[in-house]
């Protein structure tokens, strides 16, 4: 056969391929949806009746702040990091906000002791709390790792945890809108344990996908 009746032949199935938008315009498209959706959650429970009184402390308006841009940072940084020509060094992004939601609650906690005593310390269950992180931040996670999905054989793992990341975070921060907590210690046991469970899933997640992405390239 002729190369040139070969290349034909090659051609003849050939379909476009859409190349994928800019990572920060999919990444606001993703943000968008989740902002939606955690809207739509706060609607339908509605705002907490002192809000703008708790916002008006300064560590608690920090730690919705925080919290917000903790999700926001995750998520430009999985996308990112969904390309192979990016630096690996975008997983950083989101560890200063992170750090300063973790320092924002640890603070609240100071003032609480200050004001109530060891009292403020006393931990009680808020499975309220763990459900809304839970079931809101992972379908939101999902579907960041679904439009990630061909980054699989990139960096799943890291990409899988922002994802986690950014879904529980914006959920916490969601949260905090319509569900009242007065101690900032059950606030950082349950939004940050929340939190931390749902990125340590997807960090188990991620592993799974890159067993699964190295297993169809071996039989490719």
């Amino acid at each position: 056969m002729r190369t040139e009746d070969l290349i034909g032949r090659l051609a003849e199935d050939l379909r476009p391929v859409r190349p994928l938008g800019p990572p920060l315009r999919r990444c606001a498209a993703w943000l968008a949806f989740a902002a939606l959706v955690i809207g739509a959650a706060i609607v339908a429970f509605g705002a907490r009746h002192d809000l703008m009184e708790r916002l008006a402390r300064p560590h608690e308006g920090a730690q919705l702040l925080f919290a917000v841009a903790t999700g926001v940072l995750a998520a430009i940084a999985a996308f990112e990091l969904s390309l192979p020509d990016r630096s690996p060094r975008w997983a950083l992004l989101p560890v200063p906000a992170v750090l300063a939601w973790g320092a924002t609650l640890g603070f609240g906690c100071l003032d609480d002791v200050a004001r109530m005593g060891p009292q403020a310390l006393v931990l009680g269950t808020s499975w309220g709390c763990f459900r809304f992180v839970v079931l809101m931040g992972v379908p939101l996670a999902l579907s960041l790792v679904w439009m990630l999905r061909h980054a699989g054989p990139l960096r799943p793992v890291p990409v899988a945890m922002l994802g986690g990341l950014a879904g529980a975070a914006l959920s916490a921060a969601g949260l905090s809108v319509f569900h009242h907590l007065d101690a900032a210690a059950m606030v950082l046991a349950w939004h940050g344990g929340s939190t931390l469970l749902v990125v340590l899933g997807f960090g188990l997640f991620g592993r799974r996908w890159r067993e699964r992405s190295a297993d169809a390239f071996t039989a490719a």
